[in-house]
């Protein structure tokens, strides 16, 4: 039994053909054609009938339609709208369970990604996608800034994105985007896709990652945290205390929040878990 029926370079080609289409890589259009991998992406979210999934760049819906063999509903946002007819036939039959969000990611209002742009029906709690590369990155930590029913993510992203959600701090990939996004949810799987899973392959190595709502702190918080370590990764090759200062802080309001939390001020950000932080800021409020 196939995960889903378009993972595979035949099918895809058919739908291609019969619109009229071609991938367009100013949309990151890589179409995935791998059935195996849709498997692994289903099995990592752990889905059932409960779930409503949010899916970003569905494309001609590949992994759609595994989506909803295994959930309630599924709210997909796609920027391309010569999709728009494309998914109407290969995602059909769907009872009204595939809610099609025409639109930008980035900029789509959160209210339009409730189940059916209802507010009584269930919002989404799973966001499970094979994103486009060139906004990954910013569409996850949006997701989880800004929709606290997101439980889940399980993401397929450039392989270098996935080492910096991963990154522990003290490594090269630990900056200020692994420390705002840490603050709300941690890495609990991960595996490996090679461009020959994809059709036309890309020129990069992906990695999907799975990342659990864990919060440190409220997201209201999380949101003011976030300054701190944006000043604080400002001018990596800096101490912490002179980036933070070049943004604007007050040296003495510094060293005295040095002081409380135990933070040398002579350290660089990368050295900083995501805790640290929060204690830097809750010393500095």
């Amino acid at each position: 039994m196939t995960a889903s029926s378009l993972a595979n370079p035949t099918a895809t080609r058919a739908v291609l053909e019969r619109f009229g289409l071609a991938t367009k890589h100013r949309l990151g259009q890589n179409f995935l054609v791998n059935d195996a991998v849709i498997e692994r992406i289903c099995g990592l979210a752990e889905l059932g009938p409960d779930d409503v999934v949010l899916e970003v760049g569905p494309g001609i819906g590949t992994l759609t339609v595994a989506l909803l063999d295994r959930a309630g509903a599924v709210v997909a946002v796609e920027a391309d709208r010569e999709l728009e007819q494309v998914l109407a036939v290969t995602c059909s039959g769907t009872g009204g369970r595939l809610n099609l969000v025409m639109g930008d990611a980035l900029r789509v209002p959160v209210e339009m990604l409730v189940a059916g742009g209802d507010a009584a029906v269930a919002a989404p709690n799973k966001f499970v996608a094979n994103l486009p590369y060139q906004v990954a990155a910013t569409v996850i930590l949006r997701f989880f800034q800004e929709l606290s029913c997101l439980e889940r993510a399980v993401v397929m992203v450039q392989r270098e994105v996935a080492d910096r959600i991963a990154a522990a701090p003290g490594g090269r990939d630990y900056g200020a985007y692994t420390a705002k996004l840490a603050l709300l949810g941690h890495v609990t799987g991960r595996f490996e896709v090679g461009p020959g899973n994809f059709m036309p392959p890309p020129h990069v190595d992906s990695a999907v990652v799975r990342i659990d709502r864990s919060p440190i702190v409220p997201v209201g918080e999380a949101l003011a945290v976030g300054e701190v370590i944006d000043a604080a990764f400002a001018q990596r090759r800096k101490t912490i205390r002179n980036s933070m200062r070049a943004r604007g802080y007050d040296a003495a309001a510094l060293d005295a929040a040095f002081a409380a939390t135990g933070i040398s001020p002579t350290c660089r950000a990368e050295t900083v878990p995501p805790e640290g932080f929060v204690a830097l800021w809750r010393a500095l409020a």
